[in-house]
C-alpha cells in the first residue's frame, strides 16, 4: 500500500498538523493546521478558517509542505502538496465541518473555529521523517472477518423485523462497540425516526430528527458517512425537559417528543447513510466513550456493513411487497372482547399530526399513531381483530403515499412503542403480511380536529 492510503490514521486532527507554504515573493510561512481530511489515495482537503497568510500563499503559489503525525506511534510523514481547488459544499465540506466541530469542541475553541471551505489539494510525494516511533498497536480484529461474519449473520434473517431487531446486536457483537442507532427516513423524505437501539438505558424507539440535524442528519442529508473523534457540543443532541400535556389542552402544549438516546461523554461518533439501490433507507450511527474510537478502517467497514444491511432490508420489503399482493386480505373477524369491568382506556387522536395519547401519555404521532387510529376505529365500530399489510397499504385513512416502502417498518415501530408502553393494546404477528390487535380493555375513543386543536 503507498500513497495516502498508507498514511490515512495520520490524517485524524488528534495532533496538528504543519503547514508551510511561500508567497510569490519566494517568503516562506509555517502555521499549525486544525484538520487534514482524506480524499482518495492522491488528493487531501485542508480545512480554510481564515483569509491569513496560509491562504494569501496558497492562492499566490499554490504548492505547500505537510508534516502529518500518527496519533499513536508519534510517526511522521511530510507531503508534497499541489492546491486544486476550494469547495465551500458537498458532501466533503460538511464532513470536514462536523470533524471540525469536535476538534474545536475538544480544544476549548469552538467560538474561534469555523470552516470556510475545504482547500483540496494533489499529493505530490510523502516521505517518511527520519525519529524514533512507538509500534503500532495490534488490529482489534481482521476487518475482512468482521465484514464476512457481519454478511453471514445479515443473510440468515428471513423477516425485516428480525433483522431490525436483530442487526444491532450483531454490529455489537462483530465491531465491539456497545452503542448503536438505527433510523429510517421518513416517507416524506424529510425526518429520521429510531427503529431499534442498543446499550441504551432507554430504547428511544420513535425519537425523530430532521434531515440536517446533528451528526445524524448531517449524513443522511449529504449522503456521505460523518465521523468524529472528541466529544462536541455543535453536533449533540440535546435532551430539553418540556411540560406534561394537560387533557384538553392546545396541540402545541402536548408532549409528542421521544428523546432520542445518547451517551452524556460522547467521546467518538460515527454516522453511516444506509443506501440499497440508490435510495437512502435510513442512517445507522454509534458512539463510544473512547476518542479515537473510529478510524478510517472502522468507517470503510461501516460503510460496508450498512450497505449490506440495506439491500437486506430492501429485498425483504420486496417479497413482503411480492407477498401481499398475492394473498387476499384478512376477514372481518371479531376477537374476544375486552374485561367488561376493566375501567376503559381513553385514547385521544390528534388530527394535525396524527399524535395518539393513551389516558393521557403520548404514545405516537405521523403514519404510526394514523395506523393505530385506522385499528382501533375498526375494533370499536365493526368489532375487528384482524388485518393485513395489504390492505392498510390501500387504506385511504392512513394516507400513505402510493409507493411507500415503509409501512412494514412504521408496524414494527408501532408495536415496539406498544410494547414498550405496557399498553393493554398490543399489536401481533399472525403470519406473512398479517396482523392481530389485541385489546385488554374497554376503549373510549376521543377525534381532535386540527381546528378544535390550535
Amino acid at each position: 500500500m503507498s500513497g495516502v492510503d498508507a498514511i490515512r490514521d495520520c490524517l485524524d486532527g488528534a495532533i496538528p498538523a504543519i503547514l508551510a507554504t511561500c508567497s510569490a515573493e519566494g517568503e516562506p510561512n509555517v502555521a499549525y493546521l486544525s484538520q487534514v481530511e482524506y480524499v482518495d489515495d492522491a488528493h487531501v482537503a485542508l480545512s480554510y478558517q481564515f483569509f491569513n497568510r496560509t491562504r494569501q500563499n496558497v492562492l499566490a503559489h499554490p504548492v505547500a509542505r505537510l508534516i502529518v503525525t500518527h496519533p499513536r506511534t508519534g510517526a511522521r510523514h511530510r507531503l508534497l502538496l499541489h492546491y486544486l481547488r476550494t469547495e465551500t459544499g458537498g458532501a466533503l465540506f460538511e464532513r470536514m465541518k462536523a470533524k471540525l466541530a469536535g476538534i474545536a469542541s475538544h480544544t476549548g475553541m469552538s467560538g474561534v473555529f469555523r470552516l470556510l471551505g475545504s482547500d483540496v489539494y494533489r499529493v505530490l510525494s510523502i516521505e517518511r521523517v527520519p525519529g524514533p516511533a512507538l509500534a503500532a498497536p495490534a488490529p482489534r480484529r481482521s476487518p475482512l472477518a468482521v465484514l464476512r461474519a457481519c454478511s453471514e449473520s445479515l443473510n440468515a434473517y428471513t423477516e425485516l423485523d428480525e433483522l431490525l431487531a436483530g442487526a444491532l446486536a450483531v454490529f455489537e457483537r462483530e465491531l465491539d462497540v456497545r452503542h448503536w442507532l438505527l433510523l429510517m427516513l421518513d416517507e416524506a423524505g424529510e425526518r429520521l425516526y429510531t427503529l431499534a437501539s442498543r446499550g441504551y438505558g432507554a430504547s428511544g424507539i420513535g425519537a425523530e430528527i430532521a434531515l440536517g440535524e446533528g451528526l445524524i442528519g448531517v449524513a443522511a442529508r449529504v449522503g456521505t458517512p460523518v465521523r468524529i473523534g472528541h466529544a462536541t457540543a455543535e453536533y449533540g443532541y440535546g435532551r430539553a425537559i418540556r411540560a406534561a400535556a394537560a387533557d384538553g389542552g392546545l396541540l402545541d402544549a402536548l408532549e409528542t417528543e421521544i428523546p432520542l438516546p445518547g451517551l452524556a461523554d460522547s467521546r467518538s461518533q460515527i454516522a453511516v447513510p444506509i443506501r440499497a439501490c440508490g435510495r437512502l433507507l435510513g442512517v445507522l450511527y454509534a458512539e463510544s466513550t473512547e476518542d479515537l474510537r473510529f478510524g478510517y478502517d472502522d468507517e470503510d467497514l461501516l460503510v460496508a456493513c450498512a450497505a449490506l444491511l440495506g439491500t437486506a432490508m430492501r429485498l425483504l420489503q420486496l417479497e413482503a411487497h411480492a407477498q401481499e399482493g398475492a394473498a387476499a386480505p384478512a376477514p372481518p373477524a371479531a376477537g374476544p372482547a375486552p374485561i367488561a369491568d376493566a375501567a376503559p382506556l381513553t385514547v385521544r387522536h390528534y388530527a394535525a399530526n396524527d399524535s395518539v395519547f393513551l389516558d393521557g401519555q403520548y404514545l405516537i404521532k405521523g403514519v404510526a399513531g394514523s395506523i393505530l387510529w385506522t385499528l382501533l376505529g375498526d375494533y370499536v365500530a365493526l368489532g375487528r381483530t384482524s388485518f393485513s399489510n395489504r390492505e392498510l397499504r390501500v387504506d385511504p385513512r392512513i394516507r400513505l403515499p402510493g409507493l411507500s416502502d415503509n409501512l412494514e417498518a412504521r408496524l414494527i415501530l408501532l408495536s415496539r412503542r406498544l410494547a414498550e408502553h405496557e399498553a393493554c393494546v398490543r399489536l401481533a404477528r399472525t403470519g406473512r403480511g398479517r396482523l392481530e390487535l389485541q385489546v385488554g380493555r374497554p376503549l373510549q375513543l376521543v377525534e381532535i380536529a386540527a381546528a378544535e386543536a390550535g
